[in-house]
């Protein structure tokens, strides 16, 4: 794969500030960037995703993996820029090796994805059922490990620092090392960025692995998830009570709420130590 060329994450916004004892002066604040990404099959478009830009390569790579259409780094031949698109920064061709049926990938082309939410065609846990399998691990997790991670997490959002708009995705080893960090304006890209960089990068399959994600964990968190064989996923906020229905039907540690001195855990507490 050749090296990513990317636009910057963050960009300089004139803004207004208005005080509560009526002042107010102007200055330029950093904001979060959010720009489409084509990802195409070939030289075929198959879906526009708005995303922070970055790790595009990872980005696309992971939505192949989450959507089930790809399992390792062997099915990717390769993933680079598209010299034929009129904005090569925004778009990113892949092409699949002999054993991904092109036909079956074509069959399942996707139109625009926005930044606030995920590929919602998986809308039933009988449809993951068709591609996900019951999670198998032996990860075991100390309490107080689980309690460190959040700040672990917060030490490396970058860019939050300066934008303070951006959801983030660890993944970290069952020693609590922080494997890989993506940041994003939408959770499902953050996510998929992460799975990019593991399976790209022989952190595969995550059968030992911990995820925490910074905001919600919704139904597509988990989906995607189950596609990285992830056992343990993790969030500073609520869950949904799909995500729940899903993580308890498949074998997935669920916890909600991680803020120290307290979680909540709704699914699978046995992979969790004193």
């Amino acid at each position: 794969m050749k090296p990513d060329r990317q636009l910057p994450a963050s960009a300089s916004s004139a803004v207004v500030r208005l005080q509560a004892d009526g002042t107010a002066s102007s200055l330029n604040d950093q904001v979060a960037v959010e720009e489409p990404l084509e990802i195409r099959i070939g030289n075929r478009p198959f879906v526009v995703t708005m995303r922070t830009p970055g790790n595009d390569e990872e980005l696309a790579a992971g939505f192949m993996t989450s959507e089930g259409i790809a399992s390792s780094k062997a099915d990717f031949r390769e993933i680079d820029r598209c010299p034929l698109s009129s904005n090569p920064e925004n778009t990113i061709r892949i092409r699949f090796s002999d054993k991904i049926d092109g036909q079956s990938v074509e069959s399942r082309r996707y139109g625009a994805v926005s930044s606030s939410c995920g590929v919602c065609g998986k809308t039933s846990i009988t449809a993951i059922g068709n591609s996900h399998t019951q999670i198998e691990s032996d990860l075991k997790v100390r309490r107080q490990l689980l309690f460190d991670l959040p700040e672990r997490l917060r030490e490396n959002q970058v860019v939050f620092d300066r934008t303070g708009g951006l959801h983030s995705s660890g993944i970290f080893n069952q020693d609590g090392e922080l494997v890989c960090l993506r940041e994003d304006v939408g959770r499902h890209n953050a996510l998929d960025k992460a799975i990019g960089y593991s399976l790209l990068n022989g952190v595969w399959p995550l059968n030992e692995h911990i995820l925490l994600v910074s905001g919600r964990v919704s139904f597509e968190i988990i989906q995607k998830a189950l596609a990285a064989k992830i056992p343990l996923v993790a969030a500073v906020s609520a869950p949904s009570s799909l995500a729940i229905e899903v993580a308890r039907e498949y074998g997935v540690t669920l916890i909600g709420f991680l803020r120290p001195p307290k979680m909540n855990v709704y699914s699978h507490p046995q992979r969790i130590l004193d």
